[in-house]
Formats: structure tokens, sequence, C-alpha cells
């Protein structure tokens, strides 16, 4: 917490966000807003440390882009990713729809906006950065993570900023969110200028987002004792390694997309060690909607890490529909999709062997073993590390 020392305490600040550069440095006054706000929250000496997390050597993706992550940035971030003032009515605010308890999802099929409910189930955030699909939303309609920062607060239904419908446009919540002190003050204490727009908003928000990383699991335990992801992992339970190699290895198919050997081939999709979805991927049968109706245009998907939370239950409801709900089912939706294979005009030919749904012919212990596999992808401390908590004083 600052320590009100003088009224000109002197703490260093950097002119292009987040950047670490010690070479261009300009003295400010102390940060009474920031302090109330959020008291020992956020300690603007004494940031968090979103720069320079640990990342597994065998883990080699990195999508960041220009916009790396610093500690000034996700700092910023944090605020805007939990200030229900981003909403029209400040009730709702990014967090709302992705809670650190639940892996930075939610636990309703839909989630609540200020007029209405979202479409589609809220995706979990974790590991983004690490995937190879770089585009947002279900749908991939947003081109990469700084876009879609903002779409939502642009929706009508969800955060109320779209500028139809009676809705203010977006420059009524920059002007809204310039009134605000703390936010003075964190925006001159990130870029050197108190003025806000929506690109520095978009740079801050993603670079928190980027920052949410789980890398604790069971999983990366054995992974780094392991020198290749096929062998057996020796911390592992016999059933787990079960799992493992029904996971990583293909199916063998008859000509009428019969399963007669291997395993399920889920990395077909969800490469090992990240977990990602395949960027080449499209539907994976779940070809309804919320609402109701048809939609085969979801070809994304979340990281499977951290798809259940550390004592094993589920994240929430799975699928853009939130139609799963539990890891039983998420597995057997994949057994038998010659239905799907006849309706979805977009099904990922992977579940399409030789022109037929696979039918892969799970048996019990098969599924349980993968079950007990996809729980060691759990972590623990992206559910408790307060530098992706609420900040706010309540």
């Amino acid at each position: 917490m600052l320590k009100k020392i003088s009224s000109l305490l002197i703490i260093t600040l950097s002119f292009s966000c987040g950047s670490d550069n010690d070479s261009e440095y300009v003295p400010v006054e102390t940060y009474p807003n920031v302090t109330a706000a959020f008291g020992d929250n956020i300690n603007l000496s004494n940031l968090a440390n979103y720069a320079n997390q640990t990342v597994p050597a065998y883990v080699t993706k990195n999508n960041t882009g220009s916009n790396l992550i610093t500690d000034k940035g996700a700092t910023l971030g944090r605020v805007l990713f939990y200030d229900k003032k981003l909403s029209s009515n400040n009730t709702i605010s990014c967090a709302s729809c992705h809670h650190q308890a639940n892996g930075f999802s939610d636990i309703a099929i839909s989630s609540q906006g200020v007029n209405g409910t979202t479409g589609r189930h809220s995706m979990r955030l974790i590991n983004n950065r690490f995937a190879n699909e770089t585009k947002f939303f279900w749908d991939e309609r947003a081109i990469n993570l700084e876009t879609q920062t903002t779409m939502p607060i642009k929706d009508h239904g969800e955060m109320g900023y779209s500028g139809t419908n009676g809705d203010e446009a977006f420059s009524g919540l920059i002007t809204k969110l310039s009134a605000i002190g703390y936010y003075k003050e964190l925006f001159k204490f990130v870029y050197g200028s108190e003025e806000i727009t929506e690109n520095k908003m978009q740079l801050a928000l993603a670079q928190f987002i980027k920052s949410i990383q789980s890398f604790d699991s069971k999983y990366d335990a054995g992974r780094a004792l392991a020198t290749n992801e096929g062998q057996p992992f020796t911390n592992f339970t016999t059933q787990e390694n079960q799992g493992k190699n029904l996971f990583l290895t293909p199916p063998v198919f008859d000509a009428t997309g019969n399963r007669t050997s291997g395993g399920l081939g889920c990395a077909g999709c969800h490469a090992a060690p990240e977990f990602d979805i395949d960027p080449n991927s499209l539907s994976n049968g779940i070809g309804g909607s919320i609402a109701g109706g048809a939609d085969f245009t979801n070809t994304r998907a979340p990281s499977l890490r951290d798809i259940a939370k550390p004592d094993g239950t589920p994240n929430g409801p799975m699928m853009h529909t939130g139609v799963i709900t539990t890891l039983q089912a998420a597995i057997g939706h994949y057994g038998n999709l010659t239905t799907a294979a006849i309706n979805n005009t977009n099904l990922d030919p992977r579940l399409k062997p030789n022109g037929f749904g696979q039918q892969l012919h799970l048996t019990a212990p098969e599924v349980n073993a993968v079950i007990a596999f996809l729980k060691t992808l759990s972590g623990t401390n992206v559910y408790t590390d307060s530098k992706w908590s609420n900040p706010f004083l309540n």
C-alpha cells in the first residue's frame, strides 16, 4: 500500500502500455483514488507479477503478438475486467461471466447481461495465449483477443454500450470512465496520460486475460519428468496413464465408421501439452443453439486445461450451448456421431471417417480412464491467486 509520507511521493512511470523500460521516468503525485478504491489489493509501487510467470519448457506456443504482457498494463486490465462501471447500468463486468472460481467461465448456461442473456455459454479463458487458434468467440468472429475485449461492452444484451436500441455509444463509456478518479490515475500510471481510448482499454484488458495461466497440474508434474508425451507418467495411476494413452492414440475405423482398435483420438483436435483447439477444426457435432434451432458455425473451443476444478467437478456446463454438464457426457457425445453426420453440414471430417459419423463403441473402463486423465489437467493456483482476483474493496 502506498504510504502517504509526502504528497509528492515519487514513483516511476512508463509512457507505453506497461513498458518496463527504466529509461523514461517522470515524477507523479500519489494516487489517492487508487488507494481508496483498492486498498492493499493493488500496490502501484509493488505490482503483481504478470509479465514474468514461469512457463514449462515443453510448452512452446505463444500467441501474445506485439501486445506483450506487462505488470502495469495487466494491473489496469484487472481493474477494467472486474469493474461493473463498464456496463451501461453499472451491474455487469467481464468477471460477471468469467468467474475465477470456475476457471474463468460461468456455471450458468447463458450469462446475465444488462438487457438479457448471452447467446452462447461463456468460454473459459485459461491459457489462451498458448493456443494455436488466435481468433476468439465460439464462432471465431473476433480476429484477436484485443478486438474481442470490447465487443461484449458494445453488445446491447451484454454490457449495453451498443449505440443501438436506445443504448449510448461506446464514446459514452469513455466519458463516464474519464470522470472516475482511479482511472485518471491508472491510465496516467500506465500510459503517461489520463486520456482513455478504446485501444488503450483493449491493450490492457488483453494483457490481463493473456496472463491467466495454469501449469501446476498433476499432468504438468508428470510431463516435467517424462522425455515425451507418450511414455507413462511416473506420478500417474494406471488408470490415468490408460486415459492419457486413449486420449493421444488415434482410433482405427472400418469402412462404415466403426472403431475397431486404437484410442479415442482426442488429441487430433486438442493436442498436448496445451490441449487447445486445432485452428482447422470444424463443428464438433453440437449443432444446436441456446435459443433453439440449428447453429453449425461454432468451431472454436477453450483449452481442456481446467475443464474441471481441483476436486474433479466440472467448471460449469460445456460446449457453446451448455448442453453437456458432466465429463462422462462430454466423452459420450463423441461416441456416436451418426446423426450429427447426417444433419450437420459443417461437421469436422475427423469425426466422419470414410464419410460416416464415428462410432467409438466406448467401454465403461475406457470412459472412466479418460475422465481420470482429464482431471489431471487441473491446477490449483489459478483459482486462488490474488493477482487474478477482484481488486475492488467490498
